[in-house]
């Protein structure tokens, strides 16, 4: 298993040169994930990795096909043989699989299962209560951001308009499980 050590290394080298608001997103959705160690166990650090890890797709060492979740997956599965849990856990994070039906990509189903629905929730509440600063934010905020980012006819706005009720659920649940 890759650690969180060797994550946030290998997270640096990718995206911190290249894409330094991505990184510091990244540090803060990994913080995020460090807060979730009460309600995740002995699942936690499987997290954390994957919070460290969530948008190594971005970097042009690593993307492919242009869209994230997936070259991140593919390059953690093919390159570094990492666990399939944290590939499913990439490659599905934050509602991709909406984003990858607008985009007509049907590999990401096949390739990659889906992971627990507790650990993909928690993956998505971390990047969903992180900003682009890694100053942590509310799940609202974070979504408009997004939105305002990405003119309505682009393939992100859609997925996310489409996605956001199920996004904000993932956020709740995991709030709730908090709160317990």
């Amino acid at each position: 298993m890759i650690t969180a050590a060797e994550a946030r290394v290998l997270a640096c080298r990718l995206l911190a040169d290249e894409l330094p608001r991505r990184w510091a997103h990244t540090q803060g959705v990994a913080a995020q994930a460090r807060r979730l160690a009460t309600i995740l166990g002995d699942q936690a650090e499987h997290v954390e990795v994957a919070a460290l890890l969530h948008d190594i797709g971005y970097s042009s060492a690593v993307r492919f096909t242009g869209f994230h979740p997936l070259d991140g997956a593919r390059y953690l599965r093919d390159v570094l043989h990492a666990e399939p849990l944290l590939c499913r856990l990439v490659a599905h994070h934050t509602g991709a699989l909406v984003e990858a039906e607008e985009r007509g990509i049907a590999e990401l189903a096949e390739e990659f299962a889906l992971p627990d629905q507790h650990l993909l929730e928690a993956l998505t509440y971390c990047d969903l209560t992180a900003g682009v600063d890694g100053c942590h934010v509310d799940v609202e905020e974070r979504l408009r951001e997004i939105l305002t980012r990405y003119p309505r006819e682009h393939v992100v706005h859609r997925s996310v308009v489409r996605s956001s009720p199920a996004l904000r659920s993932a956020v709740l649940n995991v709030e709730h499980r908090l709160c317990a």
